[in-house]
């Protein structure tokens, strides 16, 4: 039995089959950094599939975090406590623990950043507060990103392998599966949850034969769907890539880092006139990943368990900004994107936007073309083979008001995570760190409660009155089942949550079919 040692500022010690591990404990929790769960992807490992982690002799710190996967800097690991080193050798785990003795939940957080940003290391993800608010164990995974994790290459021959980030995810699991039991951790009640294109991951891992087993419940903040590509299309893009780099396949290994992130990044600068199949994101039609999740769904050919999906009121806010070629949030990008995606429903889909062109309708069209309508179509059809909970977060806290952001991608983490002293906590909710406000207490026992229970259907009786229009909730519980008869959709507020039965449903009808 795996015993954690001393108390506040002490060391703490489990003991693997891999090996002993020190961490440390705080604020009553242990925490171990840095874990490697599979060998590091580095030499004649590049581009490869994850191979499990070997022994180790002696006791082993896990006190420091492990590099970052190569990429820019972004605002999400912007704060003084954001690791800053980079490194292809990045697939490690974080792992918090309040009880080491016990039999607990666990939640396994897979972060976004659109395949080309993220890792399990921000502050933003501290789970922390998860583990010890919830008596739960918390494992934030770290993945490849980027050319060496997000840019599919197996079309190139021997020695590339499919969907990399997928298959380190599924490594992650498989460590989890096998050693969390030494955390405290039961790997019999594991519910994976991911926000943008973590939530996509956990979309694809239910559609992925190879993750049959590994988890039993699901939560997907905001996935962006069409980050997922068919293999043809990723297979023109993988020979643009070779091009631009004017190499045989067998020479792309051995060279740096700095030219092949250059050239991938100029095919993801082409992809984007034929959004949403852009260069960096997973790939169906291949043994990992047979089918798109949406499709998979509809077939019947997914992992069926309780699954919590869905998106933001405002998604596309903040990539209105600085008007990405990579979303359609202008006049321009908008009727491009409808004449390559829909040019037959184009007068459909924009008169279910009557402020269009305005910025209001801009945003909206935006946020439904890479989030809502994938989410409602995955929604739509897996809520016939699994108890199926959607949600719409309008919480807008003051600073993001003052923006004019609304409650944009992404601004929902802090609340999950209680994570307001990070650097986009105190952005976002400057008092979160003295104040924590309803809205995050709401939301982190929904999905605590959800981790430990898994419920599967809401209150009659609530569900009765829920037909005469609005009602307020209070608990995870009480969260109506979704379904094409109702779309019964939680929408979480600043002061109290309601339950709206189809909520945007003239934009939704718009969309159905398209995805």
């Amino acid at each position: 039995m795996a015993v954690v040692v001393g108390h506040s500022g002490s060391s703490a010690v489990v003991h693997t089959d891999l090996g002993d591990l020190r961490g440390t404990t705080e604020g009553g929790v242990g925490v171990w950094r840095g874990i490697p769960y599979a060998e590091q992807p580095v030499g004649d490992r590049r581009f490869l599939a994850p191979a499990p982690a070997q022994r180790w002799t002696g006791l082993r710190d896990a006190l420091e975090h492990g590099p970052l996967p190569p990429q820019t800097k972004s605002f999400v690991g912007g704060g003084r406590d954001d690791p800053k080193v980079r490194d292809e050798a990045c697939l490690t785990l974080t792992v918090w623990s309040p009880d080491t003795s016990a039999s607990l939940p666990v939640m396994v957080w897979i972060p976004g950043g659109a395949f080309v940003y993220g890792a399990g290391q921000f502050q933003l993800y501290n789970g922390s507060r998860l583990a010890a608010n919830g008596n739960v164990v918390v494992v934030n995974v770290t993945y490849r990103i980027g050319v060496f994790g997000g840019f599919e290459l197996s079309d190139l021959g021997d020695g590339f392998d499919d969907n990399l980030a997928l298959r380190d995810q599924i490594a992650a699991l498989q460590w989890i599966r096998d050693h969390i039991a030494a955390f405290g951790g039961d790997p019999g009640r594991v519910t994976v949850f991911g926000e943008s294109a973590g939530a996509t991951s956990v979309l694809a891992l239910l559609a992925s034969p190879a993750a049959s087993g590994l988890f039993s419940r699901a939560i997907a903040q905001s996935p962006p769907l069409p980050l997922i590509g068919d293999r043809e299309t990723r297979a023109r893009q993988a020979h643009d890539f070779l091009k631009r780099l004017g190499v045989e396949p067998s020479e792309v290994k051995a060279l740096p880092q700095r030219q092949l992130r250059r050239a991938a990044g100029m095919v993801q600068l082409k992809s984007a006139s034929n959004t949403p199949h852009l260069a960096y994101g997973l790939t169906y039609g291949v043994d990992l990943l047979p089918r798109h999740p949406v499709d998979a769904a509809r077939g019947g050919a997914v992992e069926r368990m309780p699954l919590i999906i869905g998106t933001n009121s405002h998604e596309a806010s903040m990539f209105a900004w600085t008007k990405p070629p990579m979303l359609p949030t202008t006049t321009a990008s908008i009727g491009a994107y409808l004449d390559r995606v829909a040019p037959d429903a184009k007068d459909q889909i924009l008169a279910a936007y009557p402020d269009y062109p305005r910025r209001r309708a801009l945003v909206a069209f935006g946020s439904d073309a890479m989030f809502g309508a994938p989410a409602w179509a995955f929604a739509d059809a897996y809520s016939a083979l699994a108890p199926t909970h959607m949600y719409r977060f309008d919480h807008v806290g003051w600073s993001l008001r003052a923006l004019g952001l609304g409650a944009t991608h992404g601004s929902e983490i802090v609340h999950i995570q209680h994570s307001y002293a990070s650097f986009i906590g105190r952005k976002l909710h400057p008092l979160g760190r003295r104040l924590q406000p309803p809205v995050g207490r709401r939301m982190q026992r929904a999905w605590l409660d959800f981790a430990a229970k898994g419920w599967d259907t809401g209150d009659e009786r609530s569900r009765e009155e829920c037909q005469t229009g609005e009602i307020e909730w209070s608990n995870g519980h009480d969260w109506p089942i979704y379904d094409t008869d109702r779309r019964m959709t939680r929408i979480i507020m600043t002061a109290r949550d309601t339950v709206t039965e189809d909520p945007d449903a003239e934009r939704r009808k718009a969309w159905a079919g398209l995805h």
